[in-house]
């Protein structure tokens, strides 16, 4: 049986031709900066989003760490989106290690944090009292996955830029879906990035390799950044094997991620004619779709164990479905899916295997 894994675009698998890279790389000790391959990537991917320079990192997760720690001095505080994976999925990272606060505000529904929040978000030694934290960075997300996977634009990340200078404050954007972003509003991803001060990209999601992320900055951040890697366990040796696969997607995976949207419409146009299911078209912006179950017979958690038994994998969230197209996942399997979706709905709907 063919599993059509739809949980995240982390499932994906090497290319041939990464498979290749990775076979013939050509390596030496990164943590001297002799990996010629892993300086290429980095080369790369500076130059891709309009940066000076650029770290190869173990994962977005010590990414978005680093750059914190890069950014931030102890007892700052930090202002990003409730609705962001830094405040929900990274599991207090900046809290835990570099003893940096975080200061959620709810992101509105296009993703966006409210401008007149923010600047009332933001603390200075010269606007308050010394007992209180200082706002040390402003992160965005982008796209913003919990809100639907939607792009924030260039004009609204500018107005928060605006902002920034106001207070002499950085801005970190954690992209990890930025290609989705750049590819959903048919811009150049130096768009999205001239107007932060620091970004990371992940590698391992909708760009299909096996692991990895990269931060962006300046050089003298990623000088720095480079010492807040070795802190983090995340230095590297021969690490060219793993980063020329990185090289192989700059090259050849972004284009494609015009396939995972539309392959995401199709899914979220097909669910929609399924009754009990409903997903928000208005909403699928990328290649991310969530599905809200309208049936109270019929209990999320049972029907992704239902679709999991017949071979699809969706991943279950606190309000509804997810579903995430990607490299590997093609037409014909959103056709299949569909069909076994339909008849799970189905079955379970008649009660005929616990429902209830």
């Amino acid at each position: 049986m063919r599993v059509i894994d739809l949980r995240s675009d982390t499932v994906t698998k090497p290319t041939p031709a990464m498979r290749e890279a990775m076979y013939r790389a050509d390596v030496g000790d990164d943590c001297y900066s002799e990996d010629p391959t892993v300086n290429r990537l980095q080369e790369m991917a500076a130059e891709r989003v309009g940066m000076e320079a650029a770290l190869y990192m173990p994962s977005g997760l010590m990414a978005n760490l680093a750059a914190i720690l890069t950014h931030c001095c102890l007892a700052d505080e930090i202002i990003l989106g409730y609705y962001t994976d830094m405040f929900q999925y990274e599991v207090g990272s900046y809290a835990a290690v570099g003893g940096v606060h975080p200061h959620p505000i709810l992101n509105q529904p296009d993703g966006t944090i409210a401008l007149e929040e923010i600047r009332r978000a933001i603390r200075s030694y010269e606007a308050e009292r010394e007992e209180v934290p200082r706002t040390g960075l402003i992160c965005l997300e982008n796209p913003n996955m919990l809100r639907g996977g939607v792009p924030l634009t260039s004009q609204y990340i500018a107005s928060v830029r605006a902002l920034a200078d106001r207070y002499n404050i950085p801005i970190h954007l954690d992209g990890a879906r930025i290609f989705n972003a750049t590819m959903a509003l048919g811009v150049d991803v130096g768009e999205l990035t001239k107007d932060v001060d620091s970004m990371m990209f992940c590698l391992s999601k909708g760009l299909s390799c096996p692991v990895g992320s990269v931060l962006c900055g300046s050089k003298d951040f990623i000088h720095i950044a480079r010492h807040r890697r070795k802190m983090l366990g995340g230095h590297m040796r021969q690490a060219g094997i793993v980063a020329a696969a990185g090289i192989v997607a700059l090259g050849q995976m972004v284009d494609r991620l015009a396939d995972d949207h539309r392959n995401a419409r199709l899914l979220a146009e097909g669910l929609n004619q399924i009754e009990g299911l409903s997903v928000d078209m208005d909403k699928v912006y990328t290649n991310i779709v969530f599905i809200d179950v309208k049936i109270d017979e019929i209990k999320p958690g049972r029907l992704v164990d239902r679709l999991a038994e017949e071979g699809v994998k969706i991943l279950p969230l606190v309000s509804g479905l997810r579903a995430v197209t990607h490299y590997g996942i093609e037409e014909q399997d959103i056709e299949n899916a569909l069909t076994i979706i339909r008849r799970v709905v189905e079955e379970l709907q008649l009660g005929g295997t616990d429902g209830g």
